[in-house]
C-alpha cells in the first residue's frame, strides 16, 4: 500500500472555521505549494482521527468535497489520492517566496504576531486585488442572489 503524503492536519476548534473545511484549506494549500502532487496518497481517515481527534465522518467529508472538486480520488481500497495540483512555479522554491519569508522574519522582529502578519498581507492582497476583474467576479458569484 502506498504511503500516506507528509500533510499533518491541524485542527483549530476556536476558529469558527468548520473542522472539515479546515481540512478543505489545508489541503488545497498543501497543493499551491508542491507539499502535495499528483499520486500522492492522502491520510487515512483512521490516521486524521488518530492524529487530530475529530469524527471519521468530518473527515470523509472533506475528502469527498476535494473529490467534488476533481482535486482527489478515491480508489476502493487502497485511499484518496490526489489528481491534480493547485500549485505553480511562483508559489513554491522562487525568488518570490524568499522575498516573502524574508518580510515575515522582519515582521516577527519588529514584534508582528501570526494575525498580525496574516491581518496585514490580507489587507495588502486585498488593496492590489481591488477591482480585478477575477477577484470582482469571484466575489459577486459567492454572495446569495438579492431577493
Amino acid at each position: 500500500m502506498a504511503e500516506s503524503a507528509a500533510i499533518d492536519f491541524r485542527i483549530d476548534r476556536r476558529s469558527g472555521v468548520a473542522t472539515y473545511l479546515q481540512i478543505v484549506q489545508q489541503t488545497k494549500q498543501a497543493l499551491r505549494l508542491g507539499l502535495l502532487e499528483p499520486g500522492d496518497r492522502l491520510p487515512t481517515a483512521r490516521e486524521v482521527v488518530e492524529a487530530t481527534a475529530i469524527n471519521p465522518n468530518t473527515v470523509l467529508k472533506a475528502y469527498r468535497e476535494l473529490e467534488r472538486e476533481g482535486l482527489v480520488e478515491a480508489r476502493r481500497g487502497m485511499g484518496t489520492f490526489v489528481r491534480r495540483t493547485l500549485g505553480t512555479p511562483a508559489t513554491t522554491d522562487t525568488p518570490l517566496r524568499g522575498e516573502l519569508t524574508d518580510w515575515a522574519r522582519r515582521a516577527r522582529t519588529a514584534g508582528l504576531e501570526r494575525d498580525d502578519m496574516a491581518a496585514l498581507f490580507t489587507a495588502v492582497l486585498d488593496s492590489t486585488y481591488k477591482g480585478d476583474d477575477r477577484t470582482s467576479q469571484a466575489l459577486r458569484s459567492r454572495r446569495p442572489a438579492s431577493a
